[in-house]
């Protein structure tokens, strides 16, 4: 008989037991073939190598299936992952296969090389790769995807002309709806209503001022007519805080700025301003590019607000027109209580129920004339929208409308970012109006950075900690990328107007690429000397983000914050938005 085997167990991962235990390792970890590269430690510490390293996402390191011959022939990390090389792969036939089918239901128009919609996919594609090309420095990926939209109209690939002005428009508004029903998300009901002066105070005051400021500086420098001028400051002043966000994560993990809840104040502030920007804007497009009468033009924005009876000749049989904040309100309610709380399709069906409102809203306010009511319908429906799901059960913070339009806004924001970018002519670029512009907006700048910091009085932030927050409210994106197309397509090439539409979206575009990589950089620089760090910093969690989800204000655990609070202030309790903010309005 055979003598039985004694199995023996290594103590530690890193020992041999009587020189011949292995230990088993798991697929995908054997990263380097040691025949070929010797020198593991020389490699780790290259810059080519961290580079290769920061290529692949968190994702990539949770255990997943791949050929026994992949490490061998594409080893880690210099090559992508096999879940990686597949989705490429997945998501290459379904966009060949959805061309083809797009090809043969409207022919030459998706048509390579000249067809509107090619023209238009190839834009998306390179904009989106060229965002997550950015994404591996420590700018955020709009930035890339307005320089991908940039070279390549600049350099022939692709010619984004007049020809596209109809469907530039009605692809800014439907990015519109989104970025408004998100914005109306964001909003926090029960804190809103416990601080709703020290909000407004934050929010609008800066606004105003920043806007006014570039109104009085573009009709006197830029040589533009006061309704272009004030058009201009209304796009201009709206801020971007998404574009700190992962900055704002990074100090967060080291416990700057928690105990006061600067993250948050930052983000809940935002959302005001950006709404109130695109209703101001939709209100005075309307009264800039309409032929009503005097009377009519002077009444609508009350009636794009709240309602009313409509004067405009093509509506006269109608009676009460329901615009603004009414028909927000309503489909608000109706979102609200249909379908029913139990029926098992209830996610879907609401998600759907507020983006169809919103893309109503938005183009029939453009239809009948009334273009500001658009848009404060989208927020104000999905902020009562909101009220009622929190409700019945939703998570104000976390919900899957929340997540539906952020899935959404992946979407759209290379097409508009790209588009953006492919509206810049740099062989018709005036560069005296680049240098005034730049002039502009760096004046504005430092102007709202000022007040920010005078309206901070009263909360309780120190000097600094108010420096901070008026930097990262200096970032400008969204709304200019989504609004500032928007003139240059309601008026003829012929127009002696069309100037004053190029110049405000020479403006808008450079404030995008002026204020996206200084307010990161500063943040990321200024914020560990400007911001209090908290003393349990150690005791902050890294932030766990949804799989596969790139950062956004839903990620900012607000519960953790209030954590670092209580223990270096007072007892356990019950915590929401509004109690964090409370922190800085005591």
């Amino acid at each position: 008989m055979n003598p039985p085997r004694i199995q023996v167990i290594p103590c530690a991962p890193t020992k041999k037991v009587n020189g011949a235990a292995k230990i088993k390792k798991y697929p995908g970890t054997d990263s380097l073939d040691s025949n070929v590269y010797k020198n593991t430690a020389d490699e780790n510490s290259s810059w080519w190598y961290a580079f290769f390293v920061k290529c692949h996402s968190d994702e990539d390191e949770k255990p997943s299936w791949e050929p026994e011959f992949w490490q061998r022939f594409c080893p880690h990390p210099f090559f992508p992952s096999y879940r990686q090389f597949s989705r490429i792969i997945s998501l290459g036939l379904i966009g060949c296969f959805a061309w083809c089918t797009l090809y043969t239901l409207v022919g030459n128009t998706a048509a390579p090389p000249n067809g509107k919609l090619f023209q238009l996919i190839l834009l998306s594609i390179c904009a989106h790769f060229g965002g997550w090309l950015m994404s591996l420095t420590t700018l955020p990926r709009l930035v890339g995807m307005l320089f991908t939209g940039l070279v390549l109209q600049n350099s022939g690939i692709i010619n984004i002309d007049e020809s596209f002005t109809e469907i530039i428009n009605d692809l800014s508004h439907a990015a519109l709806v989104v970025i408004l029903i998100r914005a109306g998300l964001d909003l926090d009901p029960p804190a809103l209503h416990r601080l709703k002066y020290t909000v407004i105070k934050l929010s609008l005051i800066p606004w105003v001022t920043e806007a006014a400021t570039i109104a009085v500086l573009s009709k006197y420098f830029l040589d533009i007519p006061w309704d272009y001028a004030i058009l201009l400051g209304t796009i201009v002043a709206a801020v971007a805080p998404a574009v700190v966000l992962p900055c704002l994560f990074r100090l967060r993990s080291k416990g700057y700025g928690v105990a006061k809840g600067i993250p948050t104040l930052i983000i809940a502030v935002a959302s005001i301003g950006d709404s109130t920007s695109v209703a101001i804007f939709g209100v005075i497009k309307s009264i800039m590019f309409s032929d009503m009468s005097v009377t009519s033009v002077i009444i609508q924005g009350p009636i794009s607000i709240f309602g009313g009876r409509s004067p405009t000749p093509h509506l006269k049989n109608s009676q009460t027109l329901l615009t603004g904040i009414g028909f927000g309100i309503l489909w608000g309610l109706i979102c609200g209580y249909v379908p029913e709380r139990n029926d098992p399709f209830i996610t879907p069906l609401r998600i759907l129920l507020l983006l169809a409102g919103g893309m109503v809203a938005v183009f029939t306010s453009e239809i009948i004339g009334y273009g500001g009511a658009g848009p404060l319908g989208c927020v104000s429906a999905a902020f009562v929208a909101l009220s009622s799901w929190s409700k019945q059960g939703w998570d104000v913070e976390d919900n899957p409308a929340a997540t539906a339009f952020e899935i959404f806004w992946m979407i759209c924001q290379p097409i508009l970012f790209g588009i953006a970018g492919a509206r810049i002519k740099l062989n018709e670029l005036n560069y005296n109006v680049v240098s005034i512009s730049l002039g502009i907006l760096v004046t504005g700048v430092v102007i709202r950075i000022l007040v920010t910091t005078l309206v901070g009085i009263g909360c309780k932030l120190n000097l600094k900690e108010k420096i901070f927050v008026a930097i990262a409210w200096m970032c400008k994106a969204i709304v200019q990328a989504a609004l500032g197309p928007v003139a240059l397509t309601m008026v003829a090439p012929d127009s002696p107007e069309y100037v004053y539409a190029e110049k405000l979206l020479t403006t808008c575009v450079l404030s995008i690429i002026l204020t996206v990589p200084t307010g990161a950089l500063l943040t990321t620089l200024l914020g560990t000397r400007l911001l209090t760090k908290a003393k349990h910093a150690n005791s902050i969690p890294e932030i766990k983000r949804r799989k596969g989800r790139r950062p956004s204000m839903r990620d900012i655990s607000i519960a953790d914050e209030d954590n670092v609070s209580e223990e270096e202030t007072s007892p356990k309790s019950t915590y929401h938005l509004g109690d964090e903010l409370s922190v800085v309005n005591e």
